[in-house]
C-alpha cells in the first residue's frame, strides 16, 4: 500500500483521535444525535476544558463538526469520516492478507535442499524413491 504524505497525515489524525476511549464515546454519541459541548461535559467525569480539548481533537480530524447555536457550541458526528476510517482499515487488512498469503505460499514450496530420499509424507514416514 503506497500512501502519500497528505493521506498519511490524515490517517494519523483519524487514528490518533480514535485512540482515546473518551473521544470514541463522544463520536458514538454525536453520531446518534447532536450535543452541546456542555451536554457532553456533563456525561464524563472530567472538566469542561478537558471535554473541549477532546472535541477539538475530533474536530481537527474531521470526525465531528461544531457549529454555534446561540450561546452553545453544538457537536455532530461525521459519518463520512468514519467511512474513511473503515476504508483505511480495509486497505490495511488487504495488505496483511496478501502478505500472509505470500508467506503461506513460500512455506508450501518444497525445500530446494531436500532430496526425494529425505522427504517425508504427512504422517512423518519417509517416502520411497
Amino acid at each position: 500500500m503506497v500512501v502519500d504524505q497528505r493521506s498519511g497525515d490524515r490517517a494519523d489524525r483519524l487514528f490518533h483521535a480514535l485512540a482515546d476511549a473518551t473521544r470514541r464515546e463522544i463520536v458514538a454519541l454525536t453520531l446518534a444525535g447532536e450535543y452541546s459541548v456542555s451536554d457532553l461535559a456533563r456525561r464524563f467525569p472530567m472538566s469542561f476544558a478537558a471535554v473541549q480539548k477532546h472535541v477539538a481533537v475530533l474536530e481537527q480530524s474531521g470526525l465531528v463538526t461544531k457549529h454555534r447555536q446561540g450561546r452553545e457550541q453544538r457537536v455532530r458526528g461525521n459519518a463520512d469520516a468514519l467511512r474513511e476510517v473503515h476504508g483505511l482499515l480495509d486497505q490495511l487488512a488487504a495488505l496483511w492478507r496478501g502478505r500472509i498469503d505470500r508467506i503461506g505460499a513460500i512455506l508450501a514450496e518444497p525445500d530446494p535442499g531436500d532430496t526425494k530420499e529425505q522427504r517425508h509424507d504427512s504422517d512423518g514416514r519417509s517416502e520411497e524413491s
